[in-house]
């Protein structure tokens, strides 16, 4: 693997980078030079500076090999994490070395987990490159990078064969330059259209670009301290539920539907279960809120349950109730929307629904096979036909999920937490959704925990970004051949 050429390739990342930090410096400008403008101003020059050299002394390359993609990929994350730490440590405030690496990776991961106590004391600059990072880690540190940065020819394709995951995939038939410039396009202008129905709605510019950003991002990171629920707003809430569920479609599929294609939104099988799973799991527990008296009329109910299901399912993290003081029912079908969460090709998180489908397919044909053995049944998922080695991944998945959200519930456990506060913990952090139950839920933050148990919270999150093995694969990486 030739390290000059992974360097060179996660310099370009990083200029992208300081160009949002620039931006972010901007926002404190026309917010009359607030406090983190010089912390931003800074920042971005820093990491342009540190990119900036490896351009310099390695030569361009077109081609490079699934080491080094492997390499650029993961190796752009971590970085983008550690130089996004930059404006919380010069800026000062509760970001201790742990806080602001706990910040950063929860943002570029879109996990939207926080450690601030009082996120209304940050000054506006700072606020908008927290989701700035959050709205750069929605579609992909380095899909972005790809479409924005000079050409990469053949390299841009390997680097987002890499990014994106192998179902993610299914939905895309077009060549690598052109689905890559189809994502940001659409995810560019979802953004625009939930700022402009947020401030239409009652929200500030500022407030609106912000949390249009972590909607479309799927994170949840919010500039109010009690998130959504300041507002006490249906409008409001109905909105960011449009965009957060948009969101955490396949990126393939909203672009069928646009253009009129048969694949669209209201044929696929994936949505169609993604969108009932939603709106079930939301009238059950609109029920029981209402027969326990947790809110007085079922029009109530059925509004936090709504978004609350919605903003854990897509992986936002947002809130706008206590869920704590839930029923055990309520949570125990929220844990389930945190596993299962939205469709491959989106920006959520979690196992996807499309993964959760293929298994259930899986099961049910082996039970027929075990009532039939001659009998040959395919799996297929909107009349495709999934190939062996695909049914195998899944599987594969959803086993190195499970047993790595059990070694996140014993590591919190060994800690001292209880077992509701270590399961949704783990869960929370691998699936990006941010927000648990017990300690850390949605009125609640990350604040309490150990640094050391914050550094594996973040080891989580990026695991999960990263589909599991994009994140393991590189640790073995010299065992390739």
């Amino acid at each position: 693997m030739r390290v000059n050429v992974v360097i060179r390739y996660i310099g370009l990342v990083m200029q992208f980078i300081a160009a949002f930090m620039l931006i972010s410096a901007v926002v404190s400008i026309l917010n009359g030079y607030d406090s983190a403008y010089y912390p931003l101003l800074l920042s971005s020059f820093m990491t342009a500076l540190l990119g900036i050299f490896p351009l310099f002394f390695v030569e361009k390359v077109d081609e490079i090999k699934t080491k080094e993609g492997y390499a650029i990929v993961v190796g752009s994350w971590l970085v983008s994490c550690i130089v996004g730490m930059f404006p919380y440590l010069i800026w000062g405030g509760e970001f201790t070395i742990a806080n602001a690496w706990f910040e950063s990776v929860s943002g570029f991961t879109t996990t939207g987990a926080s450690i601030l106590n009082d996120i209304e004391f940050l000054p506006r600059g700072l606020l908008f490159w927290r989701s700035a990072t959050a709205w750069i880690g929605g579609m992909g540190v380095v899909m972005f990078a790809l479409v924005i940065l000079p050409s990469m020819g053949k390299s841009r394709h390997m680097l987002s064969t890499v990014e994106m995951s192998s179902i993610a995939k299914d939905n895309f038939h077009y060549r690598s330059k052109v689905i890559l410039r189809l994502l940001v396009t659409i995810y560019t202008g979802l953004t625009l259209i939930t700022t402009l129905a947020l401030k239409y709605a009652g929200m500030t510019w500022f407030d609106a670009t912000t949390h249009a950003m972590s909607s479309c991002a799927t994170c949840g990171f919010s500039t109010k301290n009690l998130s959504v629920a300041f507002w006490d707003c249906p409008a409001i809430e109905a909105i960011m539920m449009a965009a957060m569920t948009l969101s955490a479609i396949h990126y393939g599929i909203l672009y069928a539907t646009i253009r009129g294609y048969k694949n669209n939104i209201f044929r696929s099988e994936v949505v169609r279960t993604f969108i009932g799973m939603m709106a079930i799991i939301s009238l059950v527990i609109a029920v029981n809120l209402l027969a326990t008296k947790v809110y007085p009329t079922f029009g109530e109910s059925l509004r936090h349950a709504a978004f609350q299901v919605v903003s854990i399912t897509t992986t936002s993290g947002f809130a706008t109730a206590d869920t704590n003081t839930w029923t055990s029912l309520a949570i125990v079908l929220l844990l389930f929307c945190t596993v299962i969460c939205g469709c491959a090709g989106s920006t959520s998180g979690g196992m996807k629904v499309d993964r959760l489908l293929i298994a259930s397919k899986v099961l049910r044909n082996r039970m027929k096979v075990q009532l039939h053995p001659n009998a040959v049944i395919r799996t297929k998922m909107d009349g495709i036909v999934q190939d062996e080695s695909t049914q195998s991944l899944v599987m594969t998945f959803i086993v190195a999920y499970i047993m790595l959200t059990i070694i996140g519930t014993i590591v919190y456990a060994l800690f001292g937490y209880d077992l509701l506060t270590s399961f949704s913990a783990s869960i929370a952090c691998i699936s990006n959704v941010g927000p648990g139950f017990g300690e850390i839920g949605t009125m609640d933050n990350y604040a309490g925990l150990p640094s050391a148990l914050k550094l594996c919270s973040t080891v989580l999150m990026l695991i999960g970004r990263l589909e599991i093995f994009g994140f393991i694969q590189l640790l073995f990486i010299r065992y390739w051949r």
